[in-house]
């Protein structure tokens, strides 16, 4: 059975999340809600999304699954709103289109996308600005929970907490390669439990490169981002049913590591870790969304050399 964390009294979320973005990639739509309604089935029931993702095809593959299964009930629904600093209209705007997408009447989790620019906190929390809209939507009723997403640098995610928004949830990279490189488990961690906030982990294994150029073992970095005290599920892009099964089988009773193997991961692992050339999305535009680009004026990502 895959272990469970509390949001909230009597509120689980499963220790592993199912990643929306990767949902809107698998070329078959059948095999993807298939995958999704076989995931769900073995207990990973904290479903991720966004508004912007896949050109929205991520939601309404989500939805459909949902409501071909009758799943909603049964599932923990987060999606996220991509209004990149154009305020409240834009973000309300967003939430509707998504329930719609998803067939639903509220989320239990709402979560502001992607805060990686410099001036991304100043623009959330503008007079109505996001931040209004994901605290008016939770006390409408429309959303259980709201928080925050992000992936580029620490500094960025420690001023959206320290504004003061009491944010129920935030979502950053963690992984065996963090620590030793601009590190959310160091910077972010500690402050998101002393403030209260749960952790959503993701990139466990940095978007396949950790495991592909840098030679991690699968087992060791799923196993290490699952241990992180604080973290409440870690997202990961199931695209197959064989990374399916080899996250129901880390999951399933899973017992956390303890400080002394965690620290060994880390050790193993440093050589690999320290310029940051595994874990781009930290220190180069290659994540970033084109949706957000354009709210900042930058060219989208296709007419850029990398």
């Amino acid at each position: 059975m895959i272990v469970t964390r509390e949001i909230a009294p009597g509120v689980p979320v499963p220790a592993i999340g199912f990643g929306g973005y990767h949902l809107g990639l698998i070329e078959d739509e059948s095999e993807a809600i298939r995958l999704l309604h076989a995931a769900v089935d073995a207990g990973i029931t904290f479903l991720d999304n966004a508004w912007e993702y896949n050109e929205h095809v991520s939601e309404e593959r989500m939805g459909k699954a949902l409501a071909q299964s009758n799943l909603r009930d049964k599932v923990f629904l987060m999606t996220k709103l991509c209004s990149h600093g154009r305020g409240y209209d834009v973000a309300m705007q967003q939430l509707e289109e998504s329930l719609r997408r998803l067939r639903t009447d509220h989320l239990d989790l709402w979560q502001i996308h992607e805060v990686v620019y410099d001036d991304d906190p100043a623009r959330h929390y503008a007079a109505h600005g996001a931040v209004e809209a994901i605290d008016k939507a939770k006390r409408d009723g429309k959303v259980r929970f709201v928080g925050f997403t992000g992936h580029k640098h620490p500094a960025i995610h420690r001023e959206m907490i320290e504004r003061g928004y009491r944010f129920d949830t935030l979502q950053c990279p963690l992984n065996v390669l963090d620590p030793n490189y601009r590190s959310f488990e160091k910077n972010i961690l500690p402050l998101a439990r002393e403030r209260g906030i749960h952790v959503i982990g993701m990139k466990a294994f940095s978007e396949g490169r950790m495991l592909e150029a840098g030679g991690v073992d699968p087992d060791d970095a799923l196993r290490y981002a699952m241990s992180l005290p604080g973290v409440l599920t870690t997202v990961t892009g199931i695209d197959s049913q064989a990374v399916l099964d080899h996250h129901v089988r880390i999951a399933d009773d899973f017992v956390p590591l303890d400080e002394v193997a965690m620290q060994a991961l880390r050790d193993k692992y440093r050589d690999r870790a320290t310029d940051g050339h595994l874990e781009l999305y930290k220190s180069t535009a290659k994540n970033d969304a084109d949706e957000g680009r354009a709210q900042h004026g930058f060219p989208p990502m296709d007419e850029l050399a990398m």
